[in-house]
């Protein structure tokens, strides 16, 4: 196995076995939930109460620049939509080729499936244009984009990002079901 094998490996084995069979049957319900007050969301143009709202289309992304501290609670509508544009397509963009990526110009998607069929998208473009990478590749640095560090680093710290963002994605699932304080059924 060459390392861009091994480096692709180490996500999709989390990404088949963990990350993305958590995302089965998501629901819009589930998609937009707000835990607490004040989230951040993907929302109906117009609607946001956040200093910005990034997006063309119907549905825009809350945001700020520069982001407050402390952050605010995302949903899992606002997680899929940063790991969909900021994890992974600036990323495909920038090191794979094809369109742009851009938090402004990205049109989010107003259901669960739609933000899933993104993802897997992109998903898919990132593990295609990884699995690509010479060992010279990734001892070098990025041609393009902002980053300065060599490609190995760049693909581990996605990596990391995905594993980190997906565990919190699971997480508001769970609590998502157990929020009337009902134990699910075992099967």
């Amino acid at each position: 196995m060459t390392r861009s094998e091994r480096l692709a490996e180490q996500l999709d084995w989390h990404w088949r076995k963990n990350l993305r069979p958590r995302l089965d049957g998501l629901t819009d319900d589930e998609y937009f939930w707000e835990p607490v007050p004040g989230c951040w969301s993907i929302r109906p143009r117009g609607t946001s109460d956040a200093p910005s709202a990034d997006g063309p289309g119907e549905w825009t992304m809350d945001s700020a620049s520069p982001a407050p501290v402390p952050a605010p609670v995302t949903t899992i509508a606002w997680r899929l939509a940063h790991i969909t544009v900021s994890c992974l397509g600036f990323r495909v963009a920038w090191y794979f080729g094809g369109q742009d990526v851009d938090s402004r110009t990205f049109p989010y998607a107003g259901t669960a499936d739609g933000a899933l069929e993104q993802l897997d998208e992109m998903y898919g473009r990132w593990d295609a244009g990884v699995r690509r990478l010479s060992d010279a590749d990734l001892d070098g640095l990025p041609a393009v984009g902002p980053e300065r560090f060599p490609m190995e680093n760049r693909v581990l710290h996605v990596n990391r990002e995905l594993i980190h963002h997906g565990a919190e994605i699971s997480l508001l699932r769970d609590l998502y079901r157990r929020r009337d304080g009902a134990v699910p059924h075992r099967t």
